[in-house]
């Protein structure tokens, strides 16, 4: 009978793990289930982020930011997973997704239940709404920064889109913020009257 002791190794490489990628699972499956719609396969869509994740542990560069690298490892998964769902082999964009996700969410899933799903234990509602109410691609980059911390190189690699378009999509979706919450911003005592 064969000995099946865990190596020193082994050991060092779950602590690693376990101290820089287990941190992120909260933020990987609300974007996880924001990409779905639904916990189950968002769940299943962590697992597995997770299992390949460790799986290729040694690859990861320490000291890089691990909550990055878990995220393209998350949106590689859903988009193989997506093209092995629709029979397409050929090369799939972030916005096919989105649409794709569009077309298979029931009709008693809204968007809006799902972001307040992912964020009211953090936001009020009113800016839980005004995210909601962001068009999809600005929501998605305002995710990313300013919730995520996200730079705008790993947000143009995530979305596959150029860094101009990144920053330009998060300058207007911030507009639309600041236009949706100024009211809700003098009410916090966020903003002082003029004088």
């Amino acid at each position: 009978m064969k000995n099946h002791l865990i190596t020193e190794e082994t050991k060092q490489k779950y602590i690693d793990f376990e101290k820089e990628a287990i941190p992120h699972k909260s933020s990987l499956f609300n974007f996880a289930l924001k990409m779905t719609g639904d916990p189950d396969d968002a769940d299943d869509l962590v697992q597995e982020t997770y299992l390949k994740a460790f799986r290729f542990f040694d690859k990861f560069e320490k000291g890089t930011n691990c909550k990055a690298w878990l995220f393209r490892i998350m949106k590689n998964s859903f988009i193989n997973d997506y093209r092995k769902n629709s029979k397409e082999p050929d090369k799939v964009d972030y916005e096919d997704i989105q649409n794709f996700y569009e077309s298979v969410k029931s009709n008693e899933v809204q968007l809006q239940h799902l972001v307040e799903d992912g964020f009211s234990t953090v936001f009020d509602d009113d800016i839980t709404d005004a995210l909601a109410d962001l068009p999809q691609d600005f929501q998605t980059i305002v995710i990313l920064s300013d919730i995520e911390g996200f730079t705008y190189e790993e947000i143009a690699d995530f979305v596959a889109c150029p860094i101009g378009t990144v920053r330009s999509r998060l300058h207007r979706a911030r507009k639309m913020l600041y236009s949706k919450l100024y009211k809700y911003a003098k009410q916090k005592g966020f903003v002082e009257e003029a004088v």
